[in-house]
């Protein structure tokens, strides 16, 4: 995530990945994404044990609900984020109850692991991030996981036309995580957003040499959304 470097000026997609305006938006209390705790899909995961502790990275981790909901049942958690204002923040939150993570203030377009990780827990980071930087940022979650790595995703739906959150239409979805290199749920789980938005959440599964291609999953009750977004922006 670094700024446009054109003479003309930055354009509106470079803006949103630039680290001044994710600063700016904590700074003003512009973060609607922020659910003010964990996601339901993420205690639903961790109660039925579908992801297990382990070493696990939090990409665009915000202010860290996630990271600390993680920190607390046992895995060892690297949470990564752009802006000072979050890193701060998540930092404080776990020093306040005791709890060990490894909190990284980088550029994930930037910034490398010394190892891969067992699982990637992604929400709210993808959608923030302009549509054409999903197939590097796709790349990166892959050489960031093991094969056979989990990737814990929740997938924003939107009708807005521009973000963020930019929409993560499950079409668009298929072909970004294809089977080539990714295992897919069964279906879908619908989880609700504060902001009124619904967010379709599953646990993908880095594929191995010896993992068998998986086709996508006919759509199903789950997996449908019609009638349940509606335009929103992260404010």
């Amino acid at each position: 995530m670094t700024a446009d470097p054109s003479p003309s000026g930055p354009t509106p997609s470079s803006r949103v990945i630039d680290r001044g305006y994710w600063q700016g938006r904590y700074e003003a209390g512009s973060t609607g994404w922020d659910r003010g705790g964990p996601s339901p899909a993420l205690d639903a995961w961790l109660r039925s044990g579908a992801l297990p502790p382990c070493r696990i990275l939090v990409p665009g981790c915000g202010r860290g609900h996630e990271a600390v909901a993680l920190a607390r049942a046992g895995f060892r958690v690297t949470a990564l984020d752009y802006a000072p204002a979050a890193v701060a923040a998540l930092r404080a939150r776990l020093a306040e109850e005791k709890l060990a993570a490894e909190v990284v203030e980088a550029d994930l377009f930037a910034w490398e692991p010394a190892a891969p990780f067992e699982a990637v827990y992604e929400q709210t980071c993808l959608c923030a991030l302009p549509p054409e930087h999903w197939e590097n940022y796709e790349r990166r979650l892959a050489s960031w996981l093991v094969p056979g790595g989990k990737l814990a995703a929740a997938f924003m739906q939107t009708d807005a036309a521009a973000g963020p959150p930019f929409a993560c239409a499950p079409d668009a979805m298929r072909r970004l995580f294809a089977g080539e290199r990714w295992d897919w749920p069964e279906t879908l789980e619908p989880v609700g957003h504060p902001m009124g938005l619904v967010e379709l959440t599953g646990i993908l599964r880095r594929r191995g040499l010896s993992t068998a291609r998986r086709a996508w999953p006919a759509p199903g009750p789950r997996t449908s959304i019609t009638g349940a977004s509606s335009p929103a922006s992260f404010e």
